[in-house]
């Protein structure tokens, strides 16, 4: 029985970070907005930004990966593999979300010492779906740090124990 749930906590985990991930990708693929001011006319999306497109592929393959090992066999010797892959994608997580972040607050605030001006008020929708996107991938990266503690400890202490 203990063993069944700690698969289903595994499991619930692993499609709760799958969904979140998911959902910061379409957040942020789908921000996209026009603003005009006078004949000026300004457009946001994610793709201008390369730190932006890193935050989509990472989600993305973060995604791809949480689908893939949904429905690895309980009994796969893959699963000492998986928690590699578990750190990895930690890894992988932090720095997209890292880096987006960093360019969203450049956009929301600005850097006065390097004359750049915010972008948030003129397209303000834009910012709020980015700070959604954001959100979802904290979410994503939250659940993967449990994730790999729950990875670790469910895969690598019985493969000690059965050593002793």
């Amino acid at each position: 029985m203990v063993k069944l749930t700690q698969r289903l906590g595994g499991l619930v985990l692993r499609f709760a970070a799958f969904c979140a991930a998911l959902g910061a990708v379409i957040a942020m693929i789908t921000s996209r907005e026009r603003s005009s001011f006078f004949v000026l006319s300004l457009v946001a999306r994610y793709s201008d930004l390369a730190a932006f497109k890193y935050f989509v592929i990472a989600n993305a393959i973060v995604s791809v990966y949480s689908f893939l090992v949904l429905f690895l066999p309980k009994e796969s010797l893959l699963w000492k593999f998986v928690v590699v892959l578990d750190l990895m994608v930690t890894m992988l997580l932090t720095s997209s979300l890292s880096a987006a972040v960093a360019v969203a607050q450049v956009g929301k605030r600005g850097n006065a010492n390097a004359g750049w001006l915010p972008i948030c008020g003129q397209v303000p929708r834009f910012c709020d779906q980015i700070t959604g996107a954001l959100i979802a991938g904290l979410i994503a990266l939250i659940l993967y740090v449990f994730l790999l503690i729950f990875s670790i400890h469910y895969v690598v202490d019985p493969f000690l124990l059965r050593k002793s």
